[in-house]
């Protein structure tokens, strides 16, 4: 026994984390394997919520170890997000530590399931459908108009990326292009994840999304830095306050490192599509669980 949880005990905890930190970069749901995991083995709520914030700042640390490829060329940004993340985090903790949990907990199914229906519909990727067919008309004029001389050379043309249109994952909006409503919903996301944090991953790849950023897989690693920025200030604070389960979150960090860092590598490779939907029916499984526990 190591302060009250047999070997065996540990080794599921670490299993857990690795879920954990598979699921919570993949679709930014962690909260979904690890949370529960941490309550089956009797950890009181509090103690539990505080535990599993310590130990998925392994998933965000092994997630962007990881997402290297797709946070490249976006230093400033990442910067700012994990900068608004820790005080944001810092923030949240306080909340949890001072005020009644159940306040969040009733808006948290509310939250999820709303930020879940916003990455469904993807207003962002029907636009940019409308703009690929527009495109795709005009170039289709424009070659039946020249002769045939220089049809072959017109039809090159169109299938040449250009500047102005080239593939949705090659572009990334710069910072001065975000609308002054994605920093409060950043520094909401920031809050709610050092307060509660369970889905703050699927609140943050809506506002992102929303907010047209960038490509769903940019977007999916750029989420993971207002998490791990949150979730390593609310641990400190968390820390301070000796309100951590340690033999837990330590197993469960470990954990959530070795899925966070070989999330990328895998979901890279996987349609944004289906993460997509992926990322929608995790929202909506924890939307439900969190539902039946708190209404």
């Amino acid at each position: 026994m190591i302060a009250g949880f047999s070997i065996t005990s540990l080794l599921l905890i670490l299993l857990a984390g690795i879920g954990a930190g598979f699921v919570g970069y993949a679709v930014g749901a962690s909260s979904l394997v690890s949370y529960p995991a941490l309550l089956a083995f009797g950890i009181p709520p509090v103690l539990a919520n505080a535990s599993n914030t310590v130990g998925v700042v392994g998933t965000g640390i092994g997630g962007v170890m990881g997402a290297r490829k797709e946070l490249k060329g976006q230093a400033v940004r990442s910067i700012t997000y994990v900068v608004i993340g820790a005080f944001g985090g810092v923030a949240g903790a306080f909340l949890l530590l001072k005020l009644d949990p159940s306040v969040f907990e009733f808006a948290a199914p509310v939250l999820i399931l709303l930020s879940s229906l916003i990455i469904a519909i993807n207003p962002r990727g029907r636009m940019q459908a409308k703009q690929a067919a527009a495109d795709a008309t005009a170039q289709l004029k424009h070659i039946e108009a020249t002769d045939a001389t220089d049809a072959t050379d017109a039809a090159k043309r169109a299938t040449t990326p250009t500047a102005p249109h080239r593939p949705p994952e090659q572009l990334v909006q710069p910072m001065s292009q975000d609308s002054w409503w994605v920093w409060l919903g950043v520094a909401a996301v920031a809050i709610y994840s050092g307060y509660f944090g369970a889905g703050a991953g699927t609140l943050a790849l809506a506002v992102l999304d929303a907010a047209k950023i960038g490509p769903f897989h940019k977007i999916n690693a750029l989420k993971t830095l207002i998490g791990t920025g949150a979730n390593i200030s609310a641990s400190v604070v968390f820390i301070i306050q000796g309100a951590v389960d340690w033999p837990a979150a330590i197993m469960l960090c470990v954990g959530c490192f070795i899925g966070g860092y070989i999330a990328p590598s895998i979901t890279r490779k996987i349609p944004a599509n289906i993460m997509r939907a992926a990322a929608v029916i995790a929202g909506i499984i924890l939307t439900i669980d969190l539902g039946l526990k708190t209404y």
